[in-house]
């Protein structure tokens, strides 16, 4: 692994003198290429440094441990082995989960797709508390949300509803969302006080760029329909309201949040280029070996991921094996203790699988 860790500096330099060349100075978009790639070697090699360091420093303390005879001397010389045996052991730990294969799509934008489940009008509603707590959640971290495509219950609560988070990292916050996520509470309408359960699924898609994705527009069929609901006599004498087919793989997206045609087909475009571009990455991810998955579990939509249990103020999630008890707070936005427990134990099993 080292041999690996110390590779990234003869890298680092070869980019930087790469970098020096006067031809690739004046060319941007080269020069950018070389500097993105070298940053993602720049924690590698300062690891490196640190683990060069280290070594010596250890070199030095068993050399005096060996060569004087000073019983107080010698005892020094123990403790600093020891202090600098632990921490190798952390940069070790460091070095390994620096190794890990990024995934490229982690600084991308993100759309998120909220269903409601089993459960009635009370599964929309557990909808609606999710896409409150995601959106709260991202604009606490300063990203932009908006809604793409919605459609309510009439208990107030989401059949379904898709929105974009526009945001640096994004999708790496909530890539391991991909779920059904379960609730267990007592709904409003509920007169014995019982306890329901409640589902409502989640898919995290990476937001797709134009030059990921080729569309052929004879491939898609777009039908215009009157977009119903609230807001005012437009709606019902426009068609504002769009739904695109891709007739390749039968994907259907409807959209009619907005007042104009052109809005609604711009954003279920975008919908549907993630949904395609989302279906290739999985494609090509199926075609790997099953224990180099990059997400925790499968990533279905029909895997039980999270259970959120209100009597209780807990929540549990079945994949990292972790059990909170700020369900509360965690559902005004505050997920961060959540998302990051989750991250980590998937670079924990993917450090596993690395080894095996």
């Amino acid at each position: 692994m080292w041999d690996q860790v110390h590779a990234t500096r003869r890298r680092f330099d070869e980019l930087e003198a790469e970098m020096a060349v006067p031809a690739v100075a004046t060319d941007a978009a080269r020069l950018q290429a070389l500097a993105k790639k070298r940053a993602e070697l720049e924690e590698l090699v300062a690891i490196a440094g640190e683990h060069t360091q280290l070594e010596d420093n250890l070199r030095q303390a068993r050399e005096l441990l060996e060569s004087d005879q000073d019983a107080a001397l010698q005892e020094l010389a123990h403790q600093e082995i020891a202090a600098l045996t632990e921490r190798l052991e952390d940069l070790t730990a460091r070095a390994k989960k620096a190794l890990l294969p990024k995934d490229a799509n982690d600084e991308r934008d993100v759309i998120i797709e909220i269903r409601a489940g089993t459960g009635g009008d009370e599964a929309g509603l557990w909808a609606a508390d999710l896409f409150r707590a995601y959106t709260r959640h991202a604009e606490s971290n300063g990203w932009r949300t908006d809604v793409l495509a919605a459609s309510e219950n009439a208990a107030g609560g989401f059949k379904e509803i898709i929105f974009e988070v526009q945001g640096t990292g994004a999708f790496s916050r909530f890539k391991y969302e991909s779920g059904v996520h379960r609730v267990q509470r007592v709904p409003q309408t509920e007169a014995q006080g019982r306890i329901h359960t409640s589902t409502a699924t989640v898919a995290v898609l990476p937001k797709a760029q134009d030059i990921d994705v080729e569309l052929n527009e004879a491939d898609i069929r777009m039908d215009r329909f009157h977009s119903g609901g609230a807001g005012g006599q437009n709606v019902n004498k426009v068609e504002t309201g769009v739904r695109l087919t891709h007739e390749p793989t039968g994907i259907v997206v409807t959209c009619t949040g907005e007042r104009s045609q052109l809005k609604n087909r711009m954003q279920a475009m975008s919908i549907l280029r993630a949904r395609l571009y989302e279906r290739e990455r999985q494609r090509v991810q199926d075609e790997r070996s099953e224990s180099r998955r990059a997400q925790v579990g499968t990533g279905e939509r029909s895997e039980k991921i999270r259970t959120y249990n209100f009597p209780e103020n807990r929540i549990s999630d079945h994949r990292a094996g972790i059990t909170m008890h700020n369900l509360t707070t965690a559902l005004d936005g505050e997920l961060g203790e959540l998302l990051a427990a989750v991250a980590a134990a998937a670079e924990a099993k993917q450090l596993q699988q690395q080894v095996a």
